[in-house]
């Protein structure tokens, strides 16, 4: 695939997962106090230069020019993670660079939208200590809120980076122990399951619903089948639970998405969704990288799959 369009969805993804008014979340109707729609616009596109240098060593992986341990999946990370906090003062898009980067090197490398979650696992399983290491100065400069302290391999303790290395834990090892604390590193493991199974929903549901009807449908079925670990981080399990159960009321119509949006305001943002806000903006990149484009009909912005 052609550089610029990879970069180009895994841009325009994200932007659209933030503008687009979801339950709970930021967009470009509704802000929080310490986190706006203006994080994610300069958060977002401050790291499409690293996603561009991602396409590329990427490309000489596919020629068989660098090895898959010599991906530096870890420094790709933690640049991308700098230069979005230079741009801005909070934590926007940590989950989503931690998602996108493997899956934009999967995309260069395969032969097509399906080989590239099985080139995006091997990245994963092949690298190395150094890349967790430089995942954890990634993690200290983004500081996403609920990790926890005073546990083994510690994100915050110098320690930790003496542990990595004793124990050789790669990418692939970490996800294996954090996949329950955080969805991203199952996303890794299970070749982006949850996040294709999300793209596939969207396209089928942009047939039939406006873009921002088909994304808030999406995004509210995502919370009634799963549980975002970012709230369980914040708020508890059982708080996270109960978002999944009124999310599940929404689709029973049992409660409008209006109300549900209030509930998820509630607490401030403690019920904010973080992790499947980060895999609904991986999977309208992979629309986005689909072919997606808009069109009006009767005022209302639909979204498109392919040329005019």
């Amino acid at each position: 695939m052609e550089r610029w369009r990879i970069v180009r969805a895994f841009t325009l993804g994200p932007l659209l997962e933030a503008a687009v008014p979801k339950p709970g979340n930021v967009s470009r109707l509704r802000d929080f106090d310490d986190l706006t729609f203006y994080h994610f616009l300069f958060a977002d596109t401050a790291v499409t230069g690293v996603y561009y240098e991602a396409v590329k060593t990427a490309e000489l992986l596919r020629k068989g020019i660098l090895e898959p341990r010599e991906a530096g999946l870890g420094e790709l990370i933690k640049r991308a993670v700098q230069n979005s906090r230079e741009a801005q003062d909070a934590n926007p898009n940590f989950g989503i660079i931690a998602l996108s980067i493997p899956l934009i090197m999967g995309l260069t490398m395969g032969r097509n939208m399906l080989d590239a979650r099985k080139k995006a696992r091997l990245l994963i399983e092949e690298s190395t200590v150094r890349d967790t290491m430089e995942l954890y100065r990634a993690i200290r400069i983004a500081n996403p809120k609920g990790i926890p302290s005073g546990v083994k391999y510690d994100v915050y303790s110098d320690e930790s980076f003496k542990e990595l290395f004793q124990d050789g834990i790669n990418l692939a090892r970490l996800a294996e122990i954090s996949c329950e604390r955080e969805l991203i590193f199952c996303e890794w493991l299970n070749e982006y399951e949850l996040s294709y199974s999300t793209f596939g929903r969207l396209y089928e549901l942009i047939k039939e619903l406006p873009l921002e009807d088909a994304v808030v449908r999406a995004f509210v079925e995502l919370l009634a089948t799963n549980l975002d670990t970012l709230i369980i981080r914040k708020a508890g399990i059982e708080e996270a639970k109960l978002v999944r159960e009124k999310a599940k009321m929404v689709l029973n119509g049992e409660l409008s998405v209006e109300e549900f949006d209030s509930f998820m305001r509630g607490k401030g943002d403690l019920r904010n969704p973080g992790s499947l806000a980060d895999v609904m903006a991986v999977s309208l990149s992979l629309l986005a990288l689909r072919g997606l484009r808009i069109e009006m009909r009767n005022g209302k912005v639909w979204g498109v799959i392919g040329r005019p």
